[in-house]
């Protein structure tokens, strides 16, 4: 259900705030990896959901291009 309501968040934003949250979330990989590579990172599997995240914002990305074309 939290999926849900994130992907119909997504889905109200414009391509620009949508952008801007990518980079958001890729330098939140960025510093989770590095965590973890020192091994400072607690939750492993928050790595796992960032990754999903990010496919979920280039795949609403991808589909607000297609219909605007």
């Amino acid at each position: 259900m939290k999926h849900k309501a994130y992907k119909e968040e997504l889905n109200k934003k414009t391509v620009a705030e949508l952008q801007t949250e990518l980079v958001a979330a890729k330098k939140e990989l960025f510093n989770l990896r590095f965590q973890n590579a020192t091994n400072q990172l607690d939750n492993t599997g928050r790595i796992k959901e960032v990754k999903r995240n990010i496919a979920r914002i280039q795949t609403v990305i991808m589909q607000k291009n297609s219909v605007a074309e």
